[in-house]
């Protein structure tokens, strides 16, 4: 974690810089000193930053737009994970929008590399500080709203964590999480002084992702009150629903099992028995008219005074600037992708070429990114039920995926006739599904598999292989020269 950049995020809501929040009027005194010089009543120091609700409540909505950042799911995490896959052809070779990851030459001075590690461990603190402060000023809100609110920070904090441990750290598969993973940092940073951290074992960070999902199910509401808020604030459904991707990814198969038969009903039409109803709903609906249908378990909102343009927008990026178009050897061209399927809709044609438009929303870029879709848990559910024997489920929830787009559809015979045939397909569904959503590059690591090369005779990039330095991101300078635990 860059010092610099923790230290100054923990002064805005502990130190004497101002942290801007929606309060009520403060009461004012008569006395002359402070008619002479009052204090602004939107200035909130580590004295008074948990003195009451209001305020308490914008620490917690703080949280999430940390999550927001441009260098976190607000665009780059999405534009630098999309573009290391093979789904892509760069066009601009532009340093600022992702090259370094298409053609795999990030180093440890770039600045996606620390700009990322920087704005998710950022987020990491936010929720730290959250949980230390309502631990220490019990009583200002109620002991159901405390509990919520540090379930809610401890979800956040398991998200930032899984995705930094899954770019920077070695694949928990390759060796049951025993290659250096992160430095845990669990506890509130005001100052520079606990900065030297070890790195903790891959293993050892998944742990306490999983702890904190778990203690944040038992402690988040069923639901919220609106649609809106069921989308944009963490709720049950929303810490089981990761767990499901966080147990795939740890090839942990019984345990996603496990947890999507929370959420998921035994026949089809699948939905969520319990808490928000979660079910499939009109895949063009869900990206265009609809941000907060029952399909979208966690989302970003963005808003016109609250949003992320220019280069580190995917929507920019991929779809206006057209920097990026689809591979035609990529998933863009598989056979089993019909010009019938409803997905086909998210591209636009422009010299020959195809661009993704999942994102379409003009300048601003007001689409809410989505975070975790319940159609995930559903391809997450159907991958575990393949990998253990249970195929007909997993055949089941597979075509449940592929009818809500392309209805007339069957699996041809010798694509599902077998374990490995239905897994490939899964893993095929999952890239057209999940395009532009940040899971392909993440899903070939997890499963061990060369990173394929891609080009367009203009620009290529190599493929890059499992035993490959540049197979995951470096550590970045920023941290390694202020953590001197780091290297150890």
């Amino acid at each position: 974690m860059k010092a610099r950049k923790i230290v100054n995020n923990a002064l805005t809501l502990f130190g004497g810089t101002s942290l801007i929040l929606a309060l009520g009027l403060l009461t004012a005194s008569c006395s002359e000193q402070e008619l002479l010089r009052p204090v602004p009543e939107t200035s909130i120091s580590g004295a008074n930053a948990f003195d009451t609700p209001e305020r308490i409540l914008g620490l917690v909505n703080g949280i999430y737009k940390s999550v927001k950042n441009g260098n976190f799911y607000g665009g780059n995490y999405l534009i630098y994970t999309e573009a290391r896959g093979e789904e892509y052809i760069n066009r601009t070779s532009n340093t600022f929008t992702a090259f370094e990851a298409w053609n795999h030459s990030l180093n440890a001075g770039s600045n996606y590399v620390a700009g990322f590690w920087s704005a998710a461990y950022s987020a990491i603190n936010n929720a730290n500080i959250l949980i230390q402060g309502l631990g220490e000023k019990p009583g200002v809100v109620s002991e159901a709203v405390s509990k919520q609110y540090i379930a809610e920070a401890k979800f956040l904090r398991a998200l930032s964590y899984f995705n930094l441990v899954t770019l920077y750290a070695r694949p928990y598969n390759e060796n049951n999480g025993a290659s250096p993973g992160l430095p845990l940092r669990l506890q509130a940073e005001k100052t520079t002084a606990n900065n030297d951290l070890k790195r903790s074992t891959v293993a050892e960070v998944y742990q306490q992702i999983i702890k904190d999902l778990d203690e944040a199910e038992a402690d988040l509401p069923l639901n919220h009150a609106t649609s809106l808020l069921n989308t944009t604030r963490a709720h049950r459904n929303s810490a089981i629903a990761l767990k499901t991707r966080v147990y795939l990814n740890a090839g942990n198969y019984p345990k996603v099992l496990e947890e999507a038969k929370k959420i998921v009903s035994t026949n089809p039409p699948f939905q969520a028995v319990s808490g928000v109803r979660h079910q499939l709903q009109d895949i063009v609906e869900i990206f265009r008219t609809n941000y907060t249908s029952t399909e979208s378990i966690f989302s970003l909102p963005m808003t016109e005074l609250d949003n992320v343009t220019g280069q580190s927008s995917f929507a920019y990026v991929f779809n206006t600037n057209s920097e990026y178009h689809l591979n035609p050897a990529g998933i863009w061209g598989n056979e089993e992708w019909r010009p019938t399927d409803l997905r086909r809709t998210f591209a636009r044609t422009a010299n020959g070429v195809q661009f993704l438009t999942k994102y379409n929303k003009p300048s601003p870029f007001l689409d809410y990114i989505p975070v975790i879709r319940y159609v995930e848990v559903l391809l997450n559910y159907s991958e575990a039920a393949a990998r253990t024997g249970d195929l007909p489920t997993a055949l089941r929830l597979l075509q449940a995926v592929r009818g809500r787009s392309d209805a007339g559809y069957t699996f041809p015979e010798q694509r599902i006739a077998t374990a490995d045939a239905l897994l490939t397909t899964i893993l095929n569904e999952r890239r057209i599904e999940l395009l532009g959503e940040g899971f392909r590059s993440n899903d070939l690591l997890r499963n061990l598999l060369p990173i394929p090369a891609k080009g367009s005779g203009i620009l290529n990039a190599p493929a890059v292989t499992p035993s490959q330095a540049n197979y995951i991101f470096p550590l970045p300078n920023t941290e390694i020269v202020t953590n001197k635990q780091l290297l150890d």
